[in-house]
């Protein structure tokens, strides 16, 4: 008989497109291990919102400075719960919700990079995540990094190649802008750090949204980042790329 972790991999392997993965295996996962909420997303693809509690909710959530998790997933590439990072009391602090009393996430990486993630949450109700959880989702957040290092790459192999010629019509102060940009920075703390205007900033990001045919921050960080060429340093603080919306 196929275990159901087998059958995860299996899923994994047949799903063709992102569509198939988060409608196919999903909630496998989520019901694999018994989670309340669970989902995948990669960091390219995270959607913007206007509301204003929702933003600080996703700079603390996903900011390596302010959340232990993010940290660990960004330094170390391996599942983590939030019980390996901090004590119960500091992690209702940075997320008071009753349904993520509980939390585990795994990493999704390409290229030695962090390019998504895996997460599940349990009500406090709920048993805590354990060691076998961790030794589970580390084998699926390894199916699913060579899926995204195959079928997703040979899914935008020609999207990427017309990215990367775009690209290349960046000037190198733009990309020191895109760079910043993916580190989280606003406009004006861009402009302090390169010694020119706000405005200046405003202006060369219109700029760059006309070279690379974007229409948001995170699309133009994201797209840079599946340029293999990019800075690393860029995706070190993938985390914080969503949290600022075109200004």
């Amino acid at each position: 008989m196929t275990s159901p972790l087998k059958l995860i991999f299996e899923a994994i392997n047949q799903a063709c497109n992102e569509h198939e993965l988060r409608l196919q295996v999903v909630p496998k996962i989520g019901e694999y291990f018994a989670a309340k909420r669970y989902s995948i997303f990669f960091f390219d693809k995270l959607p913007l919102t206007a509301n204003k509690n929702l933003q600080e909710i996703q700079k603390i959530a996903l900011s390596i400075e302010r959340n232990p998790i993010a940290r660990y997933l960004v330094e170390r590439h391996a599942p983590v719960h939030e019980a390996l990072v901090m004590s119960p009391k500091a992690w209702k602090i940075i997320c008071p919700r009753p349904d993520h009393w509980h939390v585990m996430a795994g990493p999704i990486v390409n290229r030695h990079q962090l390019v998504g993630v895996v997460g599940c949450t349990r009500e406090k109700s709920m048993s805590a995540f354990d060691t076998q959880n961790l030794t589970d989702l580390s084998a699926i957040c390894l199916h699913l990094s060579v899926w995204a290092a195959t079928v997703a790459q040979s899914n935008s192999a020609g999207k990427s190649q017309h990215q990367t010629f775009r690209s290349d019509r960046l000037t190198p102060r733009e990309l020191q802008i895109a760079q910043l940009v993916a580190l989280g920075l606003t406009n004006a703390e861009i402009g302090n750090q390169l010694w020119i205007t706000e405005n200046s900033v405003k202006q060369a990001l219109k700029r760059m949204f006309r070279k690379l045919e974007v229409s948001s921050r995170a699309e133009m960080v994201g797209q840079l980042l599946a340029i293999r060429d990019y800075s690393p340093e860029a995706n070190s603080d993938s985390f914080n790329l969503v949290t600022n919306s075109h200004q």
